[in-house]
Protein backbone atom coordinates (compact mmCIF):
# COMPACT_ATOMS: atom_id res chain seq x y z
CA UNK A 1 0.00 0.00 0.00
CA UNK A 2 1.26 3.55 -0.81
CA UNK A 3 2.17 5.79 2.14
CA UNK A 4 0.96 8.99 2.90
CA UNK A 5 2.24 11.52 0.95
CA UNK A 6 5.14 13.73 2.76
CA UNK A 7 5.27 16.85 0.29
CA UNK A 8 4.04 19.60 1.01
CA UNK A 9 0.44 20.24 -0.59
CA UNK A 10 0.90 21.52 -4.28
CA UNK A 11 -2.64 23.86 -3.69
CA UNK A 12 -3.55 24.79 -0.17
CA UNK A 13 -6.75 26.81 -1.64
CA UNK A 14 -7.18 23.48 -3.35
CA UNK A 15 -7.09 21.33 -0.24
CA UNK A 16 -9.30 24.07 1.74
CA UNK A 17 -11.99 23.17 -0.35
CA UNK A 18 -11.78 19.76 -0.48
CA UNK A 19 -11.42 19.72 3.48
CA UNK A 20 -15.00 21.66 3.38
CA UNK A 21 -16.35 19.15 1.01
CA UNK A 22 -15.27 16.26 3.29
CA UNK A 23 -16.95 18.25 6.38
CA UNK A 24 -19.78 18.33 4.68
CA UNK A 25 -20.13 14.81 3.86
CA UNK A 26 -19.57 13.87 7.23
CA UNK A 27 -22.00 15.75 8.14
CA UNK A 28 -24.64 15.16 6.19
CA UNK A 29 -24.29 11.35 6.89
CA UNK A 30 -24.36 12.47 11.09
CA UNK A 31 -27.51 14.16 9.83
CA UNK A 32 -29.11 11.56 7.63
CA UNK A 33 -28.36 9.22 10.66
CA UNK A 34 -29.73 11.46 13.72
CA UNK A 35 -33.08 12.10 10.77
CA UNK A 36 -33.42 8.35 10.60
CA UNK A 37 -33.47 7.77 14.77
CA UNK A 38 -36.33 10.02 14.83
CA UNK A 39 -38.26 8.60 11.84
CA UNK A 40 -37.76 11.38 9.38
CA UNK A 41 -35.95 9.16 6.75
CA UNK A 42 -37.72 5.65 5.40
CA UNK A 43 -36.25 2.70 3.79
CA UNK A 44 -32.55 2.11 4.88
CA UNK A 45 -29.22 4.05 4.51
CA UNK A 46 -25.63 2.89 4.09
CA UNK A 47 -23.59 5.70 5.61
CA UNK A 48 -20.31 6.85 4.15
CA UNK A 49 -18.55 7.80 7.11
CA UNK A 50 -14.72 7.28 7.06
CA UNK A 51 -14.24 7.04 3.55
CA UNK A 52 -14.79 10.33 2.74
CA UNK A 53 -10.97 10.86 0.91
CA UNK A 54 -11.76 8.56 -1.98
CA UNK A 55 -15.10 9.88 -3.40
CA UNK A 56 -13.91 13.62 -2.67
CA UNK A 57 -10.24 12.45 -4.01
CA UNK A 58 -11.82 11.37 -7.89
CA UNK A 59 -14.45 13.75 -7.84
CA UNK A 60 -12.07 17.08 -7.73
CA UNK A 61 -10.41 15.26 -11.05
CA UNK A 62 -13.03 14.97 -13.09
CA UNK A 63 -14.69 16.70 -15.93
CA UNK A 64 -18.22 17.62 -16.93
CA UNK A 65 -18.12 14.82 -19.98
CA UNK A 66 -17.45 12.36 -17.14
CA UNK A 67 -19.96 9.91 -15.77
CA UNK A 68 -20.31 8.11 -12.52
CA UNK A 69 -21.58 5.01 -11.14
CA UNK A 70 -21.53 4.93 -7.23
CA UNK A 71 -22.68 2.18 -5.08
CA UNK A 72 -25.93 1.45 -2.71
CA UNK A 73 -23.24 3.63 0.07
CA UNK A 74 -23.49 6.44 -2.37
CA UNK A 75 -24.57 9.52 -0.29
CA UNK A 76 -20.32 10.66 -0.29
CA UNK A 77 -20.41 10.18 -4.03
CA UNK A 78 -22.90 12.17 -5.14
CA UNK A 79 -22.03 15.20 -2.61
CA UNK A 80 -18.85 15.11 -4.08
CA UNK A 81 -19.70 15.47 -8.10
CA UNK A 82 -21.52 18.28 -7.17
CA UNK A 83 -25.53 17.03 -5.87
CA UNK A 84 -27.28 19.74 -4.71
CA UNK A 85 -26.72 18.36 -0.51
CA UNK A 86 -30.80 20.09 0.05
CA UNK A 87 -31.75 18.38 -2.93
CA UNK A 88 -30.04 15.21 -1.45
CA UNK A 89 -31.21 15.26 1.95
CA UNK A 90 -34.59 16.02 0.59
CA UNK A 91 -34.57 12.71 -1.19
CA UNK A 92 -34.10 11.15 2.22
CA UNK A 93 -36.59 12.87 3.99
CA UNK A 94 -38.98 11.21 0.98
CA UNK A 95 -39.99 15.21 -0.03
CA UNK A 96 -41.01 16.11 -3.52
CA UNK A 97 -37.78 18.75 -3.91
CA UNK A 98 -36.03 15.93 -3.57
CA UNK A 99 -33.08 15.21 -6.11
CA UNK A 100 -36.04 12.59 -7.82
CA UNK A 101 -38.72 14.13 -6.21
CA UNK A 102 -39.06 11.93 -3.06
CA UNK A 103 -38.86 8.45 -4.97
CA UNK A 104 -35.30 7.02 -5.01
CA UNK A 105 -34.78 6.86 -1.33
CA UNK A 106 -30.77 6.08 -0.49
CA UNK A 107 -30.07 3.51 -2.56
CA UNK A 108 -31.11 4.87 -5.93
CA UNK A 109 -29.95 8.52 -6.11
CA UNK A 110 -29.37 9.46 -10.17
CA UNK A 111 -28.38 12.83 -11.18
CA UNK A 112 -27.33 13.41 -14.76
CA UNK A 113 -26.79 16.73 -14.42
CA UNK A 114 -24.21 15.70 -11.48
CA UNK A 115 -22.34 12.90 -14.03
CA UNK A 116 -23.75 10.47 -11.52
CA UNK A 117 -25.73 7.83 -13.73
CA UNK A 118 -27.11 5.81 -10.40
CA UNK A 119 -26.57 4.59 -7.54
CA UNK A 120 -26.96 0.63 -7.12
CA UNK A 121 -28.54 -1.55 -4.57
CA UNK A 122 -26.63 -4.59 -6.38
CA UNK A 123 -23.33 -5.50 -5.59
CA UNK A 124 -21.26 -4.46 -8.26
CA UNK A 125 -23.96 -3.23 -10.24
CA UNK A 126 -21.95 0.23 -10.65
CA UNK A 127 -19.25 -1.50 -12.23
CA UNK A 128 -21.61 -3.06 -15.20
CA UNK A 129 -23.09 0.35 -15.68
CA UNK A 130 -20.02 2.11 -15.93
CA UNK A 131 -18.54 -0.29 -18.32
CA UNK A 132 -21.54 1.07 -20.74
CA UNK A 133 -20.99 4.46 -19.92
CA UNK A 134 -17.17 4.23 -20.73
CA UNK A 135 -18.10 2.57 -24.28
CA UNK A 136 -20.49 5.49 -25.19
CA UNK A 137 -18.17 7.71 -23.79
CA UNK A 138 -14.93 6.16 -25.93
CA UNK A 139 -17.63 6.76 -29.15
CA UNK A 140 -18.62 10.52 -28.20
CA UNK A 141 -17.38 13.28 -25.95
CA UNK A 142 -14.01 11.33 -25.41
CA UNK A 143 -15.19 11.64 -21.02
CA UNK A 144 -14.29 8.83 -18.54
CA UNK A 145 -17.00 7.10 -16.40
CA UNK A 146 -15.65 5.94 -13.01
CA UNK A 147 -17.58 2.75 -11.37
CA UNK A 148 -17.30 2.66 -7.24
CA UNK A 149 -18.08 -0.96 -5.39
CA UNK A 150 -16.48 -2.16 -1.89
CA UNK A 151 -14.46 -5.42 -1.71
CA UNK A 152 -17.75 -7.50 -1.90
CA UNK A 153 -18.07 -6.43 -5.21
CA UNK A 154 -14.76 -8.84 -6.42
CA UNK A 155 -16.44 -12.47 -6.19
CA UNK A 156 -19.02 -11.68 -8.49
CA UNK A 157 -18.70 -12.96 -11.94
CA UNK A 158 -19.84 -9.83 -13.98
CA UNK A 159 -16.77 -7.90 -12.37
CA UNK A 160 -14.74 -9.93 -14.38
CA UNK A 161 -16.77 -9.48 -17.87
CA UNK A 162 -16.77 -6.24 -17.64
CA UNK A 163 -13.16 -5.81 -17.07
CA UNK A 164 -12.45 -8.19 -19.61
CA UNK A 165 -14.66 -6.31 -21.63
CA UNK A 166 -13.51 -3.02 -20.98
CA UNK A 167 -9.65 -4.13 -21.42
CA UNK A 168 -10.39 -5.81 -25.10
CA UNK A 169 -11.79 -2.74 -26.09
CA UNK A 170 -9.65 -0.59 -24.28
CA UNK A 171 -12.92 1.97 -22.91
CA UNK A 172 -11.75 4.98 -20.59
CA UNK A 173 -12.93 3.15 -17.50
CA UNK A 174 -11.73 4.00 -14.20
CA UNK A 175 -12.48 1.32 -11.64
CA UNK A 176 -12.40 2.35 -7.82
CA UNK A 177 -12.69 0.03 -5.30
CA UNK A 178 -13.18 1.10 -2.01
CA UNK A 179 -11.82 -1.93 0.12
CA UNK A 180 -13.60 -1.15 4.04
CA UNK A 181 -12.44 -4.57 5.37
CA UNK A 182 -16.19 -5.90 5.05
CA UNK A 183 -18.69 -7.54 2.68
CA UNK A 184 -21.86 -6.16 4.93
CA UNK A 185 -20.66 -7.77 8.18
CA UNK A 186 -18.44 -10.28 7.09
CA UNK A 187 -14.82 -9.64 7.22
CA UNK A 188 -13.52 -9.63 3.51
CA UNK A 189 -10.24 -11.66 4.17
CA UNK A 190 -13.21 -14.84 5.56
CA UNK A 191 -14.50 -14.72 1.56
CA UNK A 192 -11.97 -13.20 -0.68
CA UNK A 193 -8.60 -15.30 -1.79
CA UNK A 194 -5.66 -13.51 -2.80
CA UNK A 195 -4.88 -9.85 -3.34
CA UNK A 196 -7.78 -7.80 -4.76
CA UNK A 197 -5.57 -5.58 -7.48
CA UNK A 198 -4.45 -9.14 -9.32
CA UNK A 199 -7.98 -9.77 -10.42
CA UNK A 200 -7.01 -6.88 -12.58
CA UNK A 201 -3.36 -7.15 -13.00
CA UNK A 202 -4.28 -10.78 -14.42
CA UNK A 203 -6.24 -8.96 -17.50
CA UNK A 204 -3.51 -6.68 -17.41
CA UNK A 205 -5.28 -3.79 -16.40
CA UNK A 206 -2.86 -1.36 -14.58
CA UNK A 207 -3.90 -1.81 -11.15
CA UNK A 208 -2.52 -0.36 -7.48
CA UNK A 209 -3.68 -0.46 -3.83
CA UNK A 210 -3.45 3.10 -1.95
CA UNK A 211 -4.23 4.29 1.15
CA UNK A 212 -7.70 5.45 0.43
CA UNK A 213 -7.68 7.34 4.42
CA UNK A 214 -5.47 10.05 2.55
CA UNK A 215 -7.17 12.57 0.09
CA UNK A 216 -4.03 13.55 -1.67
CA UNK A 217 -2.77 9.47 -1.64
CA UNK A 218 -6.20 9.63 -3.53
CA UNK A 219 -6.12 12.28 -6.25
CA UNK A 220 -2.06 11.59 -7.25
CA UNK A 221 -3.78 7.72 -8.23
CA UNK A 222 -6.72 9.27 -9.84
CA UNK A 223 -4.78 11.08 -11.71
CA UNK A 224 -2.72 8.59 -13.32
CA UNK A 225 -5.85 6.28 -13.82
CA UNK A 226 -7.89 9.06 -15.68
CA UNK A 227 -4.73 10.40 -17.29
CA UNK A 228 -4.35 7.05 -18.60
CA UNK A 229 -7.52 6.42 -19.77
CA UNK A 230 -8.25 10.10 -21.52
CA UNK A 231 -5.28 8.82 -23.38
CA UNK A 232 -6.90 6.38 -25.01
CA UNK A 233 -4.95 3.21 -22.81
CA UNK A 234 -8.05 1.36 -21.50
CA UNK A 235 -9.11 0.83 -18.37
CA UNK A 236 -7.43 0.99 -14.65
CA UNK A 237 -7.69 -0.63 -11.43
CA UNK A 238 -7.65 1.06 -7.60
CA UNK A 239 -7.83 -0.61 -4.59
CA UNK A 240 -8.28 2.14 -2.03
CA UNK A 241 -7.89 1.05 1.56
CA UNK A 242 -10.76 2.47 3.63
CA UNK A 243 -12.72 2.01 6.98
CA UNK A 244 -16.40 2.67 7.38
CA UNK A 245 -17.13 4.35 11.04
CA UNK A 246 -20.33 3.15 11.39
CA UNK A 247 -22.04 -0.43 10.67
CA UNK A 248 -23.25 -1.85 7.21
CA UNK A 249 -26.80 -0.03 7.65
CA UNK A 250 -29.15 1.17 9.75
CA UNK A 251 -29.62 -1.77 12.06
CA UNK A 252 -25.72 -2.87 12.19
CA UNK A 253 -24.12 -1.90 15.85
CA UNK A 254 -20.82 -3.22 13.93
CA UNK A 255 -20.52 -6.23 16.54
CA UNK A 256 -18.99 -8.30 14.95
CA UNK A 257 -15.45 -5.93 14.87
CA UNK A 258 -12.69 -6.92 16.83
CA UNK A 259 -12.37 -5.24 20.16
CA UNK A 260 -10.38 -1.79 19.14
CA UNK A 261 -9.96 -2.16 15.72
CA UNK A 262 -12.60 1.42 15.09
CA UNK A 263 -10.74 2.71 17.60
CA UNK A 264 -7.41 2.40 15.32
CA UNK A 265 -9.18 3.39 12.23
CA UNK A 266 -10.56 6.66 13.94
CA UNK A 267 -6.80 7.70 14.41
CA UNK A 268 -6.49 7.56 10.61
CA UNK A 269 -9.52 9.64 10.20
CA UNK A 270 -9.21 11.50 6.78
CA UNK A 271 -10.59 14.50 7.49
CA UNK A 272 -8.37 14.71 10.81
CA UNK A 273 -5.45 13.60 9.08
CA UNK A 274 -6.04 16.74 6.27
CA UNK A 275 -6.76 19.25 8.57
CA UNK A 276 -3.13 18.68 10.12
CA UNK A 277 -1.50 18.61 7.23
CA UNK A 278 -3.10 21.82 5.90
CA UNK A 279 -2.17 23.46 9.26
CA UNK A 280 1.67 22.14 9.39
CA UNK A 281 1.49 23.68 5.30
CA UNK A 282 0.46 26.94 7.46
CA UNK A 283 -3.31 27.56 7.23
CA UNK A 284 -4.45 29.18 9.94
CA UNK A 285 -6.69 27.22 12.13
CA UNK A 286 -9.11 29.70 12.72
CA UNK A 287 -10.17 29.71 9.14
CA UNK A 288 -10.75 26.07 9.31
CA UNK A 289 -12.75 26.14 12.58
CA UNK A 290 -14.14 29.15 10.37
CA UNK A 291 -14.51 26.20 7.57
CA UNK A 292 -16.42 23.99 10.20
CA UNK A 293 -18.67 26.17 11.49
CA UNK A 294 -19.79 27.34 7.89
CA UNK A 295 -20.57 23.79 6.78
CA UNK A 296 -22.31 22.78 10.40
CA UNK A 297 -24.64 25.95 10.06
CA UNK A 298 -25.75 24.83 6.26
CA UNK A 299 -26.07 21.36 7.35
CA UNK A 300 -28.69 22.94 10.28
CA UNK A 301 -30.34 25.02 7.75
CA UNK A 302 -30.95 22.27 5.39
CA UNK A 303 -32.56 20.18 8.13
CA UNK A 304 -35.09 23.11 8.69
CA UNK A 305 -35.83 22.98 4.74
CA UNK A 306 -36.12 19.76 4.22
CA UNK A 307 -38.46 18.40 7.19
CA UNK A 308 -40.31 21.68 5.99
CA UNK A 309 -40.41 20.44 2.39
CA UNK A 310 -43.90 18.98 0.95
CA UNK A 311 -44.51 15.08 0.11
CA UNK A 312 -45.25 14.08 -3.33
CA UNK A 313 -48.86 13.79 -3.88
CA UNK A 314 -50.19 10.43 -4.80
CA UNK A 315 -50.25 9.20 -8.26
CA UNK A 316 -54.03 9.74 -9.49
CA UNK A 317 -55.77 7.41 -11.53
CA UNK A 318 -55.78 9.45 -14.08
CA UNK A 319 -51.97 9.91 -14.51
CA UNK A 320 -52.29 6.35 -15.78
CA UNK A 321 -54.50 6.96 -18.81
CA UNK A 322 -53.49 7.52 -22.38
Amino acid sequence: MSKTSARVLDDVELYTRIYRQMLLIRGFEDLVQSLFLKGEVYGTTHLYSGQEAVATGVASLLEKRDRVAATYRGHGHALALGVDPQALLDEMLGRATGVNGGRAGSMNVTSPADRLIGSFGIVGGSIAAATGAALALSRTTGGVAVAYFGDGAMNQGYVFECMNFAKVLDLPLVLVCENNGYGEYTAFRSVTAGEIRARAEVMEVPAETIDGMSVWVVREAAARAIAHARAGNGPSFIEAITYRFVGHSRSDPGAYRPEGELDEWRKRDPIVVLRAQLEEDGVDGGSLDEVEREVSDELERMRERGLAAPFPSELSATEFKD
